[in-house]
């Protein structure tokens, strides 16, 4: 399908439509929850149409169609082969790493994260009786006047020495650091977790939103032993259509965490997951993902200009995946959750405060927007926090 029949600037209105991001607090310009305000792959939406169409929504089976889909997709674009006996699927990556926590971590033990790092990681392993262990990314500034982040290996390497500490969540890409990690990088950090007998579990679901030209690096190739949790909510914003996959080569482990899925509740999908998952990871949905990743590149571009340019003692940092930019502003203010406030009311722009990714110096914003309303949103921030 040719690229120019995807127009990304075309306006769109989700105010009640029921959308969490602009119906739970009106007004506001969002930019806080991860989803995208355009509309999702014409594939997806004509395959949706023709079961709409069909009239009868009763309980669904996953068929052969859509793990050739799934299986097909991560071979061939990102060379990451695994067969269908390997996956699980449920009905979100959250509720994936909640069961894959229940069923191989004992409660009491430590789940290691990196920080900051998506904040439902937090949530699951509290939920299941287990103590989030930090392991802080350390920061890099950079000679253009941004920063960027690596892993903490030495801190990793006594973390999973602890006998206690038996999982690791990898985010992969990194949200809301923005970091697309390396094959080095994701090499050592499988080595140490291998030296500790530490089980890491690797959230791939941003894994598509890089820039043109550029790939993420599948954690699953490089370490067997990883569980990979997938979904084309992200890259497609098809998140309410609920559908994920877990996919572990283990056969024992895979039992448990299947029996974890049905402790939990979340073992059935809905039609529309499954049909979406196969429109999606097809030729056409292809070409739909590769024109957005060139428009979401030049927000990143677009937002970058005018945060260096507006804000200078606010540092940015450099956007290698992901739509979410993640900006220090640590030089205004000793909170971001007053910083979250004060835009909310003043600018007319509601943010993620860092502290719900845990470091408090920052804020998250959410640039997968149309360019005109993104542009009018940060001029309004920027606006707002210059007076500080």
């Amino acid at each position: 399908m040719p690229t120019e029949t995807f127009n990304f600037d075309r306006p769109t209105s989700r105010l009640g439509s029921g959308s969490y991001k602009w119906d739970e607090h009106p007004g506001p310009v969002p930019m806080w929850v991860a989803d995208m305000d355009f509309e999702t792959a014409p594939c997806v939406i004509e395959a949706l149409r023709r079961r709409v169409d069909h009239g009868i929504f009763g309980y669904t089976l996953v068929t052969d169609a859509y793990y050739e889909a799934l299986t097909g997709w991560f071979a061939s674009r990102h060379g990451f082969s695994f067969g269908r006996g390997d996956v699980i699927y449920t009905s979100g990556v959250v509720p994936a790493i909640s069961a894959i926590i229940k069923a191989l971590v004992r409660p009491g033990d430590g789940v290691i994260v990196q920080t900051p790092v998506y904040n439902c990681f937090f949530s699951s392993i509290r939920n299941n009786g287990c103590r989030i262990v930090e392991n802080p990314l350390m920061r890099e500034d950079t000679a253009e006047g941004e920063f960027t982040y690596r892993m903490d290996f030495d801190g990793l390497e006594r973390l999973c020495a602890d006998p206690a500490n038996t999982m690791l969540i990898l985010c992969n890409p990194a949200n809301p650091a923005g970091r697309l990690w390396t094959t080095d990088e994701l090499t050592r950090l499988r080595d140490i977790a291998a030296r500790h007998g530490v089980r890491v579990v690797s959230d791939e679901i941003h894994c598509e939103l890089t820039p043109p030209g550029e790939n993420y690096t599948p954690y699953g190739p490089i370490d067997p032993e990883a569980i990979v949790c997938l979904s084309p909510s992200k890259a497609f914003n098809t998140a309410g259509l609920q559908i994920a996959n877990i996919v572990c080569r283990d056969e024992a482990s895979r039992a448990l965490i299947d029996r974890a899925i049905n402790i939990n509740e979340v073992c059935d999908v809905n039609p529309f997951g499954v049909e979406g998952l196969k429109a999606a990871y097809s030729p056409e949905g292809a070409a739909w993902l590769d024109a957005l990743r060139r428009y979401l590149h030049s927000n990143w571009l677009a937002a970058r200009d005018i945060l260096r340019r507006e804000l200078p003692d606010c540092p940015v940092c450099r956007l290698e995946a992901t739509y979410l930019v993640w900006v220090d502003v640590s030089a205004l203010m000793d909170r971001t959750t007053d910083i979250a406030d004060l835009l909310e009311h003043e600018a007319g722009v509601r943010v993620s405060p860092g502290a719900m990714y845990g470091d408090p110096r920052f804020i998250r914003l959410n640039i997968a927007m149309q360019r005109d309303r993104m542009e009018a949103a940060l001029h309004a921030v920027c606006k707002t926090l210059s007076k500080l």
